[in-house]
C-alpha cells in the first residue's frame, strides 16, 4: 500500500507529529510503502482557478511552479493520502487547505469544457491524523465533513479520522493509550486494503 502522509504542523515535534510516529511505524511495519513531505517546509501559493491544470485530462497538474509539483506525483501513485496536521479553528493550518484546493482541481478535469471529465483520484482513500485543544467532537467533526466532501467530490474514499485532544499544556500530550490508538488507525487502513 503506498501511503503519502502530507504533514502540515509548525511544531515539527509537536502533538501532530508525536501521533504520527507510531503511525508510520506500525504502517512501515506491515509493508506499507510510505512517502512524506512536510508543507510547513515547502512554498505552496494558493490555487489561482486558471484552469490550466483542465487542459491535460491524463496527468495531476498545475501550471503554477512552485513545490506542489513534488507533491502531485507522490498523490499520483498513493493509494491512501493522510492529511496529518492539528486543527486550526476547525480546520488544517492554511498550507494544508493550499494543498487540498489545488489537489481538488489539480485532479479533477470537471471544471474545463468537459463537466464529466475524469477523476484522477479515484479509488483513492484519504485519511486523517489530526490533534486538537477542543473536544474532538466539537473541534475536528467540520474539518472531517471537509475531508468527506473532498474525497466525494474526487471519486475517491473516506477511510477515516484519528483525533487527539490535549486539554491543557500542563499534561503530556503522549499517552501509551494514544500510541495504541494511532497503531490501531494504522492496522485498521492497512487491513482495508
Amino acid at each position: 500500500m503506498k501511503t503519502l502522509i502530507i504533514f502540515g504542523s509548525p511544531r515539527k515535534d509537536g502533538n501532530t507529529a508525536s501521533l504520527l510516529k507510531p503511525f508510520m511505524e506500525e504502517l512501515k511495519d506491515l509493508g506499507a510503502d510510505l512517502m512524506y513531505v512536510d508543507v510547513y517546509e515547502m512554498d505552496i501559493a494558493g490555487c489561482r482557478a486558471c484552469l490550466a491544470c483542465q487542459d491535460n485530462k491524463g496527468k495531476i497538474c498545475c501550471a503554477i511552479p512552485d513545490d506542489m509539483q513534488r507533491i502531485y506525483p507522490l498523490a499520483a501513485a498513493a493509494d491512501l493520502i493522510v492529511f496529518a496536521a492539528p486543527i486550526y479553528i476547525w480546520s488544517a493550518p492554511a498550507p494544508v487547505k493550499a494543498v487540498i484546493d489545488r489537489l481538488v482541481y489539480a485532479s479533477c478535469k470537471y471544471y474545463g469544457g468537459d463537466p464529466y471529465g475524469p477523476s484522477l483520484m479515484e479509488g483513492k482513500r484519504f485519511a486523517i491524523i489530526t490533534t486538537c485543544g477542543y473536544p474532538v467532537e466539537k473541534a475536528a467533526d467540520l474539518y472531517a465533513e471537509e475531508i468527506k466532501r473532498f474525497a466525494k467530490h474526487c471519486r475517491a474514499s473516506y477511510a477515516g479520522i484519528l483525533a487527539e485532544r490535549q486539554r491543557n499544556l500542563k499534561d503530556p500530550f503522549m499517552t501509551p493509550e494514544k500510541e495504541e490508538h494511532a497503531r490501531q488507525f494504522a492496522r485498521e487502513l492497512a487491513n482495508f486494503v
